[in-house]
């Protein structure tokens, strides 16, 4: 079984290394239907098609490291929750993990309340992944909007999650894991919005510990630095794929998304009375946010 499963998680990071993934298998995921329309006893089949798999919900698992980490606990056994707002991305991944997709936007507490519902009494992880960066402006000419955006989904959306499954994480014994970002350990030109969302969030899950102590939950975080995806530096761009490609440009080894999700199943596996209060990644090329190697 150890080797299976260290062979599913080498398979995993292959495929997130820019080889082709196989296709997922059809109609084996249950994508979950909007608040209205979840009844107890959908929960209640739902709860009991689970058995004793341990349950993981994911947030931003439509792509980069939210799908990579779901893909990697459920390697591990995991029930994966893959909530995002794409629905064809969360069917497609939870057809080939055997998950669940449910349609979750973070800012909207309604969708939150339907994710919790959906996940039932008892829940051993939660990865607070969903957010992002929007532009890199200097604070003179930056779009208030941005800022405003940036905070409802890393900040306010990682609350609204963490409000509504801590009483199962608790029932579970189980952890809050937050992605942050190597943006909250120093200020950088142009950063001004996304490092203050990320310090904040870095602050809310080290307040979140201190106010648990003594309860059976662990809430760790994880801090990645320079992580070449497919969408983060398209999206902060506003799809200007040439400025997303000159922020990788030159460097032979960034992290991937693989690499991310593979310290994420770790954490997750580890004994309960082990926390992991924050783990900083970068790669090898990156000495800090603005001291990088590039050919």
């Amino acid at each position: 079984m150890v080797g299976s499963l260290a062979a599913q998680r080498h398979e995993v990071g292959r495929q997130h290394r820019g080889r082709a993934s196989p296709q997922p298998a059809q109609g084996s995921c249950r994508p979950c239907p909007p608040a209205q329309l979840w009844d107890n006893r959908a929960m209640a089949a739902l709860s009991s098609s689970q058995g004793d798999r341990k349950i993981a919900v994911v947030t931003g698992a439509s792509s980069g490291i939210g799908a990579a980490s779901a893909r990697a606990l459920a390697a591990d056994g995991f029930k994966v929750f893959c909530a995002a707002r794409r629905l064809d991305r969360l069917t497609e991944l939870a057809d080939e993990i055997d998950g669940v997709a449910v349609v979750c936007d973070v800012t909207d507490q309604d969708q939150v309340d339907a994710l919790a519902a959906a996940v039932g009494p008892r829940c051993d992880v939660v990865l607070n992944n969903a957010g992002g960066a929007l532009g890199q402006d200097p604070i003179e000419t930056a779009d208030v909007a941005d800022w405003e955006r940036m905070y409802q989904i890393n900040v306010a959306g990682s609350l609204r999650v963490t409000q509504a499954l801590l009483g199962a994480v608790e029932a579970a014994h189980g952890a809050f894991i937050f992605i942050t970002s190597t943006a909250a350990e120093t200020a950088y030109e142009g950063g001004g919005g996304y490092c203050g969302v990320k310090s904040a969030e870095r602050f809310m899950a080290g307040s979140l510990r201190l106010e648990l102590v003594g309860r059976p939950i662990r809430v760790c975080e994880v801090s990645p630095g320079m992580v070449h995806t497919d969408e983060f530096s398209l999206v902060r761009f506003g799809g200007d794929q040439a400025k997303a490609d000159a922020v990788y440009a030159g460097v032979a080894e960034p992290l991937v998304a693989a690499d991310i999700a593979e310290a994420v199943r770790w954490i997750a596996t580890l004994p309960e009375h082990v926390n992991i209060d924050r783990l900083v990644i970068r790669p090898r090329a990156q000495a800090a946010n603005w001291k990088v190697a590039r050919d």
